[in-house]
């Protein structure tokens, strides 16, 4: 009987990964790398929860890391097998992979140099670059809307899935082993929302027996906006921004975020519609991936310039070099300042908040969602101070949210997609949200007719039996890799904040007090080994 295990994006929205087994063949949808807090990234240094060497082939929805980035340690742990994905995923990957492993083995290294001083072993980076470069070989190329047979039984098509370049919702029909007819399943991906600069909106078929679909925002609905109201959203941030005499930085994904600035920023520059301003797009990742992009000028939408001029405008600065990053740092005005991550979670993002964010004429502006637990979703909570590479920044800039850029649909685009598939008649699986996203989602669907009994919330490696024209049926999950009540917050956020209150309580007291303080701390340790 053919069984699908979900392997990650279960009450989470990161490390996308469904196992499907046929009974005659074995393949993975996505195989993405968990982000967030200490606690969730944890899981990428586990076991897989199948084996690796059994997977014959991988379908990759798009080239985002929470869909690719354990690709290489895929291919470490022994699958050998052809990734399928389409030209412009693919595309991306060159880069996004081989800068991944980069990080990997860079950030092992310079852990490993703290262990050696504390006289520990060293450990091993999650992958290295020969790996990412194994795995590159392993990819296939296929356009959408055209069928494939990656093993006899097992049909693939793509579909725009409208959220990135290359994105794709993915269609199966899969022949059953036990009942012998087929079973029709459609992956969503991450879907993008139907107003969106480069894609036309998401589309597929209708009619299945299953939908796995991504539930991010089921739970949040964006102001109505068009792409004209956008740019005049970011221009009134802009505008407002430099007029206060600092720097304003963005944190910004460096695949198609990024982009989507520049191309932005670029037309209002060249309209004269905010001040004339020099823009650094600080990472060598965005700066190559900015390149596949004009690659693919001629079939993107919406593009406000002529293709010649795209990402080329004059006050732009593609920064790549670390020279060139820190010098950066000695533009205290007047500078547009994008870099990666997104979330502020590692890169030199976090440089350039340390320089800026304690500095009141300075505007930190945020343009996407902010996982629980990152330091982008601490600073977007209102935290007046924040630990950076293990220093406390005061937080004095001015804190700002455009929420447009958003890549993923929304609440009610997700409700048309999802309805526009029907008929459903096996099952709905909610992933790749938080549990509020997904319930309410469910909740919603319900509303509009759907069977509340058909729409399931599969919880972390969980597994289902499928079955044509047939409910699915639960066959339980082993104990969590994830405890879930750790994903908006872990020990490690408690710890930060622990020791930036304990530095603001001392500051406040006198000498005698303090040494009181630190007597009942050391005497609480003390009794807690």
């Amino acid at each position: 009987m053919t069984s699908i295990k979900f392997c990650g994006a279960a009450g989470t929205v990161t490390g996308s990964c469904s196992y499907v087994d046929t009974g005659a063949h074995r393949f993975v949808i996505d195989c993405g790398l968990f982000q967030g807090n200490k606690t969730t990234q944890d899981l990428n240094y586990g076991d897989f929860p199948f084996d690796a060497t059994k997977v014959e082939f991988l379908l990759l929805t798009h080239a985002h890391i929470d869909h690719s980035g354990l690709l290489p340690k895929l291919v470490k742990a022994g699958f050998s097998g052809t990734i399928y994905a389409t030209e412009p995923t693919n595309d991306l990957l060159e880069f996004m992979l081989r800068d991944s492993a980069f990080i990997q083995e860079t950030n092992t290294e310079r852990y490993n140099k703290k262990r050696e001083r504390r006289g520990q072993e060293p450990l091993e980076p999650l992958y290295t670059m020969d790996d990412a470069e194994a795995t590159l070989k392993l990819l296939q190329s296929h356009d959408y809307e055209q069928w494939f047979e990656p093993k006899p039984g097992v049909k693939v098509r793509f579909w725009n899935a409208g959220h990135l370049l290359g994105s794709a919702s993915v269609e199966l029909v899969l022949d059953d082993q036990l009942t012998g007819k087929p079973i029709r399943m459609l992956f969503s991906g991450d879907l993008g929302p139907e107003e969106k600069a480069f894609h036309p909106p998401p589309d597929a078929p209708e009619g299945y027996d299953y939908i796995v679909c991504e539930s991010t925002y089921g739970n949040r609905e964006r102001e109505d906006y068009t792409l004209e109201k956008r740019r005049e959203a970011l221009q009134e941030e802009l505008t407002h921004a430099l007029e206060r005499g600092g720097n304003v930085v963005i944190p910004s994904f460096a695949v198609e975020r990024s982009q989507e600035l520049l191309h932005d920023i670029g037309y209002l520059l060249a309209n004269n519609m905010i001040p004339q301003a020099d823009v650094y797009l600080d990472s060598p990742l965005a700066r190559r991936v900015t390149d596949v992009f004009i690659k693919y000028a001629g079939e993107m939408e919406d593009i406000e310039v002529n293709e010649s001029d795209l990402f080329r405008h004059k006050r732009f600065h593609l920064v790549e070099s670390l020279d060139e990053s820190k010098a950066i740092n000695k533009i205290k005005k007047g500078a547009i300042i994008i870099s990666a991550s997104g979330m502020c979670t590692a890169g030199r993002i976090k440089h350039h908040l340390r320089n800026n964010i304690w500095r009141k004429e300075c505007t930190i502006l945020f343009v996407g969602y902010q996982s629980p637990g990152t330091l982008g979703q601490i600073i977007t909570s209102g935290a007046k101070s924040v630990r950076i590479h293990g220093s406390e920044c005061k937080v004095r800039a001015e804190i700002r949210r455009l929420g447009n850029y958003s890549a993923h649909a929304d609440q009610s685009e997700l409700l048309r997609w999802i309805m526009q598939r029907r008929p459903i008649s096996g099952g709905l699986f909610l992933n790749h949200g938080e549990a509020e996203g997904r319930t309410v989602l469910r909740e919603l669907l319900a509303e509009n007719g759907m069977d509340a009994d058909r729409i399931y919330m599969p919880q972390f490696d969980e597994s289902f039996q499928l079955q044509p024209d047939g409910k699915p049926m639960s066959t339980g999950a082993p104990e969590p890799r994830l405890d879930l009540t750790q994903i908006e917050t872990d020990w490690h956020n408690d710890y930060a904040a622990f020791i930036l209150g304990l530095a603001s309580s001392i500051d406040k007291i006198d000498d005698h007090k303090r040494r009181e303080l630190i007597a009942k701390l050391n005497a609480v340790l003390t009794a807690a080994d």
